[in-house]
């Protein structure tokens, strides 16, 4: 496995690839070390989708991703993918999605564990209300990734 530190508008971000793939995309509090080699392969073609989309100039990524987890929490991910860019849905709308309408708390469970966010867009999830609910990432980078992606 290798990483690399992305210094993104909201963060740094963690980017993990194993085997050709994304394994792992996740905000960091910047407690990694700053020195880094540039990427190469997978890891660059990661960050030069990421820049793209923090310019506004992506609103799908296509770099190879990998998702480890359970059945369920995959099919989750998988939906999240549906999302249009600049679109949110409901928690009981995600859950709807995948034929368990009753599931709304393990579709929010499965959200929080998604481990490759922005690319799989976990953030264009709020609440029924309309209000934005738990991140991993801290509410103000779900507002701000919202934001972005509807002021395009």
């Amino acid at each position: 496995m290798e990483q690399y530190i992305y210094n993104s508008p909201i963060g740094p971000l963690i980017i993990e690839e194993n085997e050709n793939a994304i394994t792992g995309l996740y905000f960091s509090d910047g407690n990694e070390p700053s020195a880094q080699e540039p990427p190469g392969g997978i890891l660059l073609q990661c960050v030069k989708e990421l820049e793209e989309y923090f310019h506004k100039e992506r609103r799908e990524f296509t770099v190879p991703v990998r998702l480890s987890g359970t059945e369920f929490r995959k099919k989750v991910w998988k939906e999240l993918s549906n999302i249009p860019y600049g679109k949110t849905i409901s928690y009981k709308a995600l859950a709807e999605a995948i034929g368990n309408p009753a599931a709304v708390r393990a579709v929010g469970g499965a959200n929080h564990h998604n481990p490759v966010s922005i690319i799989v867009p976990c953030h264009r999830v709020i609440g029924a209300s309309g209000s934005l609910t738990g991140y991993g990432g801290g509410l103000w980078r779900k507002e701000w990734l919202i934001e972005h992606e509807r002021n395009n």
